[in-house]
């Protein structure tokens, strides 16, 4: 029996695993880079052991590393989570030669699904029904579109489409290197792309009796190929299909004695009613909670179960009710899923329970980060899991929404806004999409506010609220006059003014206090008859208010939090962030036109051009990796870059100046007659 675990990986998956771990007894051991000392999975485990640096090669890498924290805290098991080295032959037997309990498939079937080269040849020859493989001297316009893909890992990494074919061998290249940067393994292979196709996944338990399958999933809703809403059981899907779904996921971990929980994932075409095996992910899935809540069991418990080589009785059974997770990143969608990172100044979301069962129709959240907590830029940027159970899909999309709703995510950019619209989409209500669903719709899936006109009247009571919050915080500080009501004057000589900025636009909110309360005061021409009540303090939460405004006899209540020049405003209708605008601007902070800018922190990989170059519009000159992802930097027009501020392997800081772009003159000079 597993007496003391270790998890060989961090955040949310880390935590889901020590929350079993809790329930059965078994002691548990952390593992953490300097980057994720304080998140609270380290203080989750009952031990927990520094691996020294941030990278995931300094740290969650490192088989000796792990290893010996094993040794140090006597641990006598070690669970991978998903991600980083749980689909790592080498690491696996590496455990297992140490005397220790591998909770996971053995080193022969890794290897076997590793390559998802070989784990073709293999299923074709276990008659599961797979796609052809190509390469850059094989493939035609024919075969187009095509998709390059990584042989080892998942996620989304290494992945690419190619719609043109003399693009072949320069994305073969990109997927490459962002592969080996990810995984260690930088190969790749190409087949065809199937555009509109869904992905239904099976999850199946290996054992000693065995192949248990335990449904299906769907995870068609993707961005950069990585999934952002998975459900169970996968709609709209005719019962031959699923069945033979199942059987085909059931021959392949047989072909292979597959032990311990492991996920066939198939691209299935709803238009020929016919599906292909994709890969298999010989690990925990991100998304197993779907599967958890409607087939009434615990997967790790049953990897654990598995691991300690006990004999288990699995009955499968047909899924009860359904389930829908969502992934909340630190990203933002309308601007090309650009990673966030820095402090969460607040992460609160209503749930029922965490990283277990419900006991009815209900919200269980599993989640990596809290308030307070830094993401940082070495690692993915999923923050948590909201995952909602109930009796119809309908009901569990609706509780999904309303859960995302009542989210309170402040501090960075998240994906947040972007779920609720994908939650209400026709297709997803429908049950119709499929992987091509954001590609389609990417304006309109993007999470930003839709048809503002210029004075923002659709705003202007969050505004308002804001400005109303910001003048009370103020006042609270000030040593004289604080017994004045706020927005007192002696003579009313026009109204206070506040300037907040609101997605790139500067919004200036006038107001004054009369005999009758707080009035908004119009300065767009544009929305009236807006009066408020005066700000109360949010109890025990500083910096909070809630500001109660009004209008055509409708009120609504506003919660206001602020967090230096950030503010962040929870409404009747959802959230909204908004910024100060300093009253002088620091000259300091400005920089030269032209000048090309880091999106993030992260690490300059590549730097494709020098001073005095002559470049193109488009043409890519600095390439970044933050949160394992690359990151092009290009050229916003023909010109000459006359300074590079960044080196190969330089950590930059979010806004470091990368590189100087002038245009040509004459350009210049036409653009200002």
């Amino acid at each position: 029996m597993i007496q003391r675990l270790l998890v060989a990986n961090r955040g949310e998956i880390a935590r889901r695993v020590f929350a079993t771990c809790a329930r059965l007894g078994i002691e548990t051991v952390a593992v953490h880079s300097d980057a994720d000392a304080g998140l609270p999975f380290v203080g989750d485990a009952d031990v927990a052991v520094r691996l020294p640096g941030n990278t995931p090669a300094e740290t969650y890498l490192r088989t000796d590393l792990i290893l010996a924290a094993a040794k140090a805290t006597g641990a006598d098991a070690i669970h991978p989570g998903y991600g980083f080295l749980s689909e790592n032959a080498d690491f696996a037997r590496a455990v297992t030669e140490a005397g220790l309990i591998w909770v996971g498939p053995a080193p022969e079937s890794i290897e076997q699904m590793g390559s998802k080269i070989e784990s073709k040849k293999l299923m074709e020859a276990a008659g599961v029904p797979v796609l052809t493989n190509h390469t850059a001297d094989t493939a035609t316009e024919a075969d187009l579109p095509l998709l390059v893909k990584a042989s080892a890992g998942g996620g989304g990494r290494g992945m690419r489409v190619v719609h043109r074919l003399d693009s072949l061998v320069g994305t073969i290249e990109a997927a490459a290197a962002e592969a080996e940067s990810a995984f260690g393994d930088g190969t790749v292979f190409v087949e065809p792309y199937v555009e509109r196709g869904r992905h239904v996944e099976v999850q199946v338990l290996g054992h000693a009796d065995g192949v248990a399958v335990f449904g299906e999933r769907d995870c068609s809703v993707q961005r950069r190929h990585q999934k952002v809403v998975e459900e169970a059981p996968a709609p709209n899907l005719p019962a031959a299909t699923r069945s033979a779904l199942h059987e085909a996921a059931r021959a392949a971990a047989a072909a292979i004695d597959y032990r311990g929980a492991g996920t066939v994932e198939f691209l299935y075409d709803a238009d020929a009613d016919r599906f292909f095996f994709l890969e298999m992910n010989t690990r925990l899935q991100v998304e197993h909670p779907v599967t958890e809540l409607v087939h009434g069991v615990d997967l790790v418990e049953l990897q654990l179960l598995v691991a300690e080589g006990a004999r288990i009785d699995v009955t499968e059974t047909a899924p009860h009710g359904h389930a829908v997770e969502v992934r909340l990143y630190a990203e933002d969608p309308s601007a090309d899923y650009q990673p966030q990172s820095g402090s969460l100044t607040r992460f609160e979301i209503d749930a029922d329970v965490e990283f277990g069962p419900l006991a009815g129709a209900g919200v269980r959240l599993d989640s990596g980060f809290g308030t307070g907590d830094v993401v940082s830029t070495f690692y993915d940027a999923m923050l948590a899991k909201l995952i909602v159970w109930a009796p119809t899909r309908e009901g569990a999309l609706r509780r999904a929404v309303g859960a995302l709703r009542r989210a309170e995510l402040h501090g960075l950019r998240t994906n947040r806004d972007q779920l609720v619209q994908i939650l209400g989409h026709r297709d997803v209500i429908a049950g119709t999409m499929t992987t091509a669903l954001l590609a389609d719709e990417d304006d309109a899936l993007d999470g930003s506010a839709r048809d503002l006109p210029r004075g923002l009247p659709a705003q202007a009571q969050v505004f308002f609220a804001a400005a109303l919050a910001c003048a009370a915080d103020a006042a609270g500080r000030r040593p004289v006059q604080r017994r004045a009501p706020l927005g007192w004057r002696n003579v009313d000589a026009g109204p206070l003014v506040t300037a907040l900025e609101y997605e790139g636009t500067e919004v200036k909110i006038g107001w004054r206090r009369t005999s009758s309360g707080l009035e908004h005061v119009d300065l767009y021409d544009e929305v009236e008859g807006i009066t408020a009540d005066d700000p109360t303090p949010l109890a025990g939460v500083p910096g909070a208010w809630q500001v109660v405004t009004r209008r055509d006899g409708v009120a609504a209540a506003h919660r206001v939090f602020l967090a230096g020049e950030r503010i962040d405003v929870e409404t009747p209708t959802g959230h909204v962030a908004l910024r100060r605008v300093p009253r002088f601007t620091d000259p300091s902070t400005q920089v030269a036109a032209g000048s090309l800018l880091a999106p993030m922190p992260g690490t300059v990989v590549a730097v494709r051009v020098a001073a005095g170059d002559e470049v193109t519009e488009g043409q890519p000159l600095v390439v970044m990796e933050a949160m394992k992802m690359q990151h092009v930097i290009a050229a916003p027009y023909d010109g000459t870059v006359t300074e590079i501020g960044a080196a190969e392997g330089d950590q930059v800081e979010a806004g470091a100046v990368l590189a100087v772009v002038s245009a040509p003159e004459n350009d210049s000079a036409e653009g200002d007659q």
